[in-house]
């Protein structure tokens, strides 16, 4: 129900000292409302070309009159007009794109509402796209040019008199005779023999689905080779020596050709019998980690399955540590299953306890006798294992 000031009782603004000033407060406010209101209305219609029906001035002399009635009770009646008039003033403000079709800019809301969708959506597990950061970027930058009394710079192509033609191009010459024939008839170096192939590798597509490539590792292994080879030359300088070319070790998903090689590695490092083939029928590519130098294998990394996270084996071919091979079979393999735990046993006496206190696992359980099915009675291999759990 709404109320005039002058059917008030007169004590109901004398009586004391904080009525009056609650109504001198409340009077305040309605006349800064009334001022932006009225500001408001005189950018709308100075703004729009083609006038509409609603106007607002019965809306500002209520609120003068109004005394205790809330201003969401007053402004109820008019909100319907008000709307479409908002809608009327947004299609003022519409251009043609490209395209012919109508489009107009954002309101403030909407722009509010983009950005805090954006912002919402960035997480690793669904990023927002390009467009929509790039969206969000122009926006945000609207919101800093508005806040700061800053206008939008407007570039626009001046197309005036003193624009002067473009004189045409001249027509392209044919080369002449017999250029053509002389570069075609140059005699290249194929690519697999030549002298990038050395720096760079083999061609990047015969190497697909590799996890790394590292360069610059060196090896016991390695040094005795070429020790043997140096040697070899001085002792034999008559010979022809057979050339020699530096090699990545390279970390790759489990295939074919590696089962023979790793079947040997994997008996001298644990025991005999070991078969990982069955390790192709669950995700080679996350639960296999392989280290190749050339053609030789020179280290393994297997998880039992996607869904388990049990690592089976982990082993490095002799001669070939303190090359940080293990420490990065040990990471591909864990960053290809970021969201499941990591199990494994160790002997209590391995050294690699070091390598996996490293990476975070933490020991669960001590138990004695874990390897006495695998080992040979007379084996001095320690028997006993922790269980070993890397916390996701």
């Amino acid at each position: 129900m709404r109320r005039k000031r002058d059917d008030l009782d007169d004590d109901t603004y004398s009586s004391n000292s904080e009525d009056e000033y609650v109504a001198a407060k409340r009077r305040g406010k309605k006349g800064g409302m009334r001022k932006r209101m009225k500001h408001n209305i005189q950018a709308t219609s100075s703004s729009n070309t083609e006038p509409w029906e609603f106007s607002m001035q019965s809306l500002l002399d209520e609120m003068d009159e109004m005394s205790e009635t809330s201003f969401d009770e007053l402004v109820e009646d008019y909100l319907v007009d008000f709307l479409e008039g908002r809608t009327r003033y947004l299609h003022t403000l519409a251009e043609a794109d490209t395209l012919g079709q109508p489009i107009r800019p954002l309101t403030r809301y909407e722009a509010q509402a983009i950005i805090q969708y954006v912002s919402q959506k960035d997480i690793p597990s669904s990023p927002p796209s390009w467009i929509e950061n790039l969206v969000a970027r122009k926006l945000k930058l609207q919101i800093h040019r508005r806040c700061h009394n800053l206008r939008d710079p407007q570039i626009t192509a001046e197309t005036g008199g003193n624009l002067t033609p473009v004189n045409p191009t001249r027509a392209v010459q044919p080369p002449p005779a017999g250029v053509l024939d002389a570069l075609n008839s140059i005699q290249t170096t194929p690519f697999a023999r030549s002298f990038a192939a050395r720096l760079c590798g083999p061609m990047q597509d015969e190497f697909a689905g590799f996890f790394a490539r590292d360069w610059c590792s060196r090896s016991l292994w390695m040094n005795l080779m070429d020790d043997i080879r140096d040697h070899h030359a001085l002792a034999h300088p008559e010979r022809e020596q057979t050339p020699s070319f530096t090699a990545p070790i390279d970390y790759q998903p489990l295939r074919p050709w590696h089962l023979t090689q790793l079947h040997a590695l994997l008996a001298n490092a644990f025991w005999d019998g070991i078969d990982v083939s069955d390790s192709f029928q669950y995700s080679p590519e996350r639960c296999t980690v392989v280290a190749t130098y050339k053609r030789l294998v020179i280290g393994g990394a297997f998880l039992s399955s996607p869904q388990e996270t049990y690592i089976t084996y982990l082993a490095v071919r002799s001669g070939w540590e303190g090359s940080q091979i293990a420490t990065r079979m040990l990471y591909y393999l864990i960053e290809q299953n970021p969201l499941s735990d990591i199990i494994l046993h160790v002997s209590a006496n391995n050294s690699a306890m070091l390598l996996y206190n490293m990476f975070g696992f933490k020991a669960e359980e001590f138990i004695v006798g874990f390897y006495e099915e695998y080992l040979d009675r007379n084996s001095k291999r320690c028997k006993n294992a922790f269980r070993l759990r890397l916390q996701r």
